[in-house]
C-alpha cells in the first residue's frame, strides 16, 4: 500500500489544544479518512481511522474520566 501525499493535506489544531498544555493534536481529512497527529511533531508521522473508527474512538475517550 503507499503512503498518500500528505503535502497538499490541509491540517487544524484540535480545538481542545491550546496554551502551554503540552496535548497538541492536528486532525485532517484524507480522502474519506481521519488523520490525526501530535502537531509539535508532524514528521514522527500520523495515524488515519475511517470515519466510523475515528467516531467510535471519540466516543471512547470521552466516555473515560
Amino acid at each position: 500500500m503507499n503512503a498518500p501525499d500528505l503535502s497538499q493535506s490541509l491540517w487544524r489544531k484540535s480545538t481542545h489544544s491550546g496554551g502551554d498544555e503540552g496535548n497538541c493534536v492536528e486532525i485532517a481529512n484524507l480522502n474519506g479518512r481521519i488523520a490525526f497527529r501530535d502537531s509539535k511533531n508532524p514528521a514522527a508521522g500520523h495515524l488515519a481511522l475511517t470515519r466510523e473508527n475515528f467516531a467510535a474512538l471519540l466516543a471512547r475517550l470521552t466516555a473515560q474520566p
